[in-house]
């Protein structure tokens, strides 16, 4: 028993590793056996007896010592003691694990045997532990788990075993992998699998087991495409690739069998029909459908050739054949009116190169195109290359309608304020003046126009395409003249004075009329010593046609009045009557008359044809009298005083 126990060791090829993705070093086989306890609702279905060591099941999620549960969650056991676990290993709310509350005294667990495995043949063991207890919980007192884990043959005679230490508390639930590799002698096929708590009883050594996996372990495979690097090639949808794909091999293996095998789409692992050696060339053809395919090396030694459960495979080359992208689109925003702006758009890749007519060429997902002229319309193409490097072809074709050309009659009009002229416009089907002021129909073609100043019309035409194109008429409006001779005048026989008149309406002629007893007629300014009472009328003509307009100023001409201030009526027939002649000149005025005492003596309105010297019949005595002469005509007032002598 000793040597078959010493030859067992020499056998064994790797020892124990701590917690790690990979415990092997080499390159790992599918699962033998991978224990993940099932899947559903709670709780999950009891152990075999065989299995848990003499460990009870119960139902609920918090088993005491000695006890255990399948379930796919742990919650607020023991006064939150525990952590809340509400997922297994790989994160599957509805995935159970095996919850145990060890017992106080050490021993196993959990057992299984192990069947089909490759005398000879070395395999990874691994399993993922949590320790459910709180590291605030318990106190210095708190008990750690503290595993071994034991491969042994049907004898009892252990091949391999591994202890884990003590797994310390996390402040969080933390999964932790723990495992071995192992090497099974040429004769056995069979092992135990063992996992012994080592920890006391007491408060903690509580513990989650999952996913519990067997792998075989071979030499060490690298997996490479020539003249590449990574472990994925990129091919284009529609174009054929050659690609040389090869395996490195580490010592391990005295007489190693090779077998290449394919799997599309995630689907199952079939070998490639010839494909024996440690490289195969990938012949991609042209109409190779998009997916991913991957390639992996099937590896064993020759003794142990045809057996799963022996072989060990590359880590997978993956040849990605990228297909055309669903989304591949090119749009453009016509129809559009030439001498308008179009926009290209591409989508479905991360860079775009464009094409069209007349040298067109532009860069991005969304480009403008313009002005347009009637040679633009046609296919754009635009390369769309995606982020795995693929170009991919798509085109659009722009539509270019032809736009109107729009005219009017003429593009400059004058006229005279408060003149209207009618507008003339062709080239299209519709019509949209602006600004509305001063038209009679801003729909119309052919609409009249009376501004009040001048604008500036522009007439929008539109065709049967709904293209537009514009044009305008500019039309100047003259002011029309007014003439200003100024306000009434009056002079004195004798006197001159001067016409002073204005205009407004530039440019315009002045003139006055009629044109006697004026000096410089033709002018805005003139000299004028009327004989009589005259009406002169300023005209201001507009030398632009727009009129004339007339201004009358009239101008009174009175005589001078010369007050006699001495008189005698003494009956003689000579001055006996104290009388103005030139007040028969007036038409309207008054004479006041007062002796020294301020006494009204005679008061005559517009009629005075002397004095007498009498005051109601009576002759007045010789003296001085005083007079005030007002005359509305010409605005005139005199005073003074006259003598009476007798």
């Amino acid at each position: 028993m000793v040597h078959r126990t010493l030859l067992w060791i020499l056998l064994v090829c790797a020892a124990a590793l701590p917690a790690s993705s990979q415990i092997c070093t080499g390159s790992l086989g599918d699962p033998i056996v991978n224990i993940t306890f099932g899947a559903g609702g709670n709780p999950g279905p009891q152990l075999p007896a065989s299995v848990v060591g003499g460990y009870q099941y119960v139902s609920g999620d918090c088993p005491n010592d000695g006890f255990y549960t399948v379930r796919n969650a742990t919650v607020a056991c023991f006064g939150n003691s525990w952590h809340d676990v509400t997922a297994d290993h790989t994160g599957d709310p509805n995935g159970y694990f095996m919850l145990v509350n060890a017992s106080t005294s050490p021993g196993v667990f959990f057992q299984d045997t192990i069947r089909g495995l490759c005398a000879g043949t070395t395999y990874e063991f691994s399993a993922w532990v949590l320790n459910v207890l709180r590291s605030s919980s318990c106190g210095t007192g708190a008990v750690q788990p503290n595993l071994t884990f034991r491969i042994e043959d049907l004898s009892g005679t252990v091949l391999r075993t591994y202890n884990s230490g003590t797994i310390a508390p996390s402040s969080s639930p933390e999964w932790r992998q723990f495992g071995l590799s192992f090497t099974t002698p040429p004769t056995v096929g069979t092992a135990i699998l063992r996992i012994v708590n080592n920890a006391p009883g007491g408060c903690g050594n509580d513990l989650l087991l999952d996913d519990i996996s067997f792998r075989a372990c071979g030499p060490i495979l690298t997996p490479s495409f020539t003249g590449g690097t990574g472990s994925t090639q990129n091919v284009c949808f529609g174009q054929a690739a050659s690609l040389q794909l090869n395996v490195g091999l580490s010592t391990g293996y005295n007489n190693p069998r090779f077998q290449w095998q394919q799997s599309t789409n995630g689907g199952a692992w079939t070998d490639v029909a010839g494909a024996t050696t440690q490289a195969y060339t990938a012949n991609i053809p042209a109409g190779a459908a998009a997916g991913t395919y991957r390639y992996r090396l099937a590896v064993a030694e020759s003794a142990n050739w045809g057996t799963s459960t022996c072989t060990v495979y590359s880590t997978p080359l993956t040849i990605f054949v990228v297909g055309r992208p669903a989304n591949l689109a090119a749009r453009n925003s016509g129809p559009a009116c030439a001498g308008t702006q179009a926009q290209l758009t591409a989508e479905g890749g991360a860079t775009y190169q464009w094409s069209g007519p007349g040298g067109f060429t532009a860069s991005g997902s969304s480009v403008p195109v313009g002005p347009l002229s009637l040679a633009q319309a046609g296919v754009y193409n635009v390369v769309a290359t995606d982020n795995f490097g693929c170009s991919w072809n798509e085109r659009t074709t722009l539509q270019v309608l032809p736009k109107p050309a729009a005219s009017v009659a003429d593009d400059t009009l004058s006229l005279c304020a408060g003149a209207s002229v009618r507008l003339f416009a062709a080239g299209g089907s519709a019509y949209q003046w602006s600004p509305a002021e001063g038209l009679s129909d801003v729909l119309s073609a052919q609409p009249l126009a009376t501004p009040a100043d001048s604008t500036r019309y522009e007439v929008v035409v539109t065709n049967s395409d709904g293209c537009t194109d514009t044009a305008s008429v500019e039309i100047q409006v003259w002011p029309l003249p007014r003439a200003f001779a100024g306000p009434d005048r009056v002079i004195f026989l004798g006197d001159s004075l001067r016409l002073d008149g204005s205009a407004t309406g530039a440019p315009v002629t002045l003139g006055w009329s009629p044109n006697y007893f004026l000096i410089n007629a033709s002018q805005g300014s003139a000299a004028a010593a009327p004989q009589v009472d005259t009406a002169y009328v300023l005209t201001a003509t507009s030398l632009l046609g727009c009129g004339p307009h007339s201004d009358t100023m009239r101008v009174r001409v009175f005589r001078r009045i010369d007050v006699p201030n001495v008189f005698t009526p003494n009956g003689d027939g000579r001055n006996d009557f104290w009388a103005i002649e030139a007040l028969k000149a007036y038409r309207s005025y008054t004479v006041d008359l007062f002796n020294r005492f301020g006494q009204l003596l005679l008061h005559s309105e517009s009629r005075f044809d002397g004095w007498d010297g009498t005051l109601k019949g009576k002759p007045l005595p010789s003296g001085t009298y005083y007079y005030v002469i007002s005359i509305a005509d010409s605005g005139q007032r005199l005073s003074g005083y006259v003598d009476l002598l007798r």
